[in-house]
């Protein structure tokens, strides 16, 4: 993976096949087969082929940022590492969502301990999003589209949210066979304390547009939600880190066969976010690359879709 985004950022910035196998001295069916290995393993096109030469895709224009600091901070933790620092120590602060840093930043965390005893982190859970020029947070991790700023922003997952209900649901009420038949339904829907609701939105339906769902429960809350929907009472559409093991043990199945994936240049995704230039740098990326490592490509969480 790590040699074909290699392969994939200098493609990018020579817009040349032929360029980039010239200064990587290996044949152009080398380069080719790089990249389109990487684009099998993303399931997306990541160049337009043309007679002027290659131009990013629109996908290959969001993955290049991150391609760029997955490989940047590998080469500055190995080179701080060979520079004297054996055994990275001290302290890292951590901030993440509630329910996603329970359910899989902690664990993250102790195999992280293990393979780097000298090193202690402090992990904060909260829903509130986190001003690190603010308060001294080493990497936190962003859920939803990320705003425009001097972040260095790691993508972790793509954000996919999975239609589900109990079997006990789709028993006594049937199932919803398309994503306009959840009119019919009984949907439990997100909704914040300033009565936003959030829409349900499917790319192939309405042009995208969010459907006017009902629902008998309505929470700011993701984990009510899905207890509501274990217990029958509803339709949810949350996160597949959060159902997936539901899924698993058949609490919960999913409804469409397609999941809802966010995709563009301001898709919503899950990052690792932290400040250039802090003293704790190396350590932070060293997290972010456990991270990668831990959550896989793609998430095991999404492994079963």
């Amino acid at each position: 993976m790590l040699e074909n985004l290699k392969f994939f950022l200098i493609v990018a910035r020579t817009g040349s096949f032929s360029l980039a196998a010239s200064e990587l001295f290996v044949a152009v069916s080398s380069v080719t087969r790089k990249i389109t290995s990487l684009e099998t393993e993303l399931k997306v096109k990541l160049f337009r082929r043309g007679p002027r030469g290659v131009m990013l895709t629109d996908a290959g224009e969001q993955f290049l940022t991150s391609a760029q600091n997955v490989i940047a901070e590998l080469e500055q933790a190995k080179d701080t590492l060979s520079n004297g620092q054996i055994e990275p120590r001290g302290l890292l602060t951590i901030a993440a969502p509630s329910s996603f840093g329970r359910r899989h930043i902690a664990p993250a965390v102790t195999s992280f301990l293990k393979k780097f005893p000298e090193i202690e982190i402090d992990l904060y859970l909260s829903d509130q999003v986190i001003d690190l020029s603010v308060q001294r947070i080493d990497v936190a991790i962003r859920i939803g589209a990320l705003p425009d700023s001097d972040l260095v922003a790691t993508q972790l997952a793509p954000m996919i949210r999975m239609v589900c209900a109990s079997p006990d649901y789709i028993s006594e009420f049937g199932r919803p066979k398309k994503p306009e038949d959840l009119l019919k339904h009984n949907c439990l829907i997100e909704k914040t304390p300033s009565n936003i609701k959030t829409g349900w939105s499917f790319p192939e339906l309405n042009s995208g547009r969010t459907l006017p769902l009902k629902g008998s429960f309505r929470s700011d809350d993701k984990e009510a939600l899905l207890q509501g929907a274990m217990d029958g009472v509803g339709i949810v559409h949350l996160p597949s880190w959060l159902v997936w093991d539901k899924i698993q043990n058949g609490s919960l199945i999913p409804l469409f066969s397609k999941p809802s994936v966010n995709e563009g240049k301001s898709a919503a995704a899950i990052h690792a976010v932290r400040l250039p230039g802090r003293s704790h740098a190396t350590k932070a990326q060293l997290f972010t690359t456990h991270l990668k490592q831990e959550f896989g490509e793609p998430a095991y969480w999404d492994t079963g879709q």
